[in-house]
């Protein structure tokens, strides 16, 4: 990890991707949005929000391990949210 700004960056671009391809399988699978679309945009706002506001902790003794903490945190989560899109019906 380069720097804050870089991972604050990658924070909002994977999250917002995410929400990105729930909005895009509303648009070709149903006239409104379903409760399960719903609940995953929901999910990355809030781990957004979470992921966002450890990055802005500063009152971590080992950063190095803070940051890398975040890093596979931000990939987990991603990965399950894709998921849950890929399961969507």
């Amino acid at each position: 990890m380069a720097n804050k700004r870089d991972l604050k960056k990658d924070i909002n671009y994977v999250l917002g991707d995410i929400i990105e391809a729930v909005y895009v399988w509303e648009l070709t699978n149903s006239e409104k949005p379903t409760k399960e679309s719903e609940a995953i945009i929901d999910e990355a706002i809030t781990t957004f929000d979470e992921l966002i506001a450890r990055v802005n902790n500063r009152a971590v003794e080992d950063k190095k391990a803070h940051f890398k903490a975040i890093v596979n945190d931000l990939e987990a989560k991603g990965k399950g949210l894709i998921e849950k899109i890929n399961n969507l019906k």
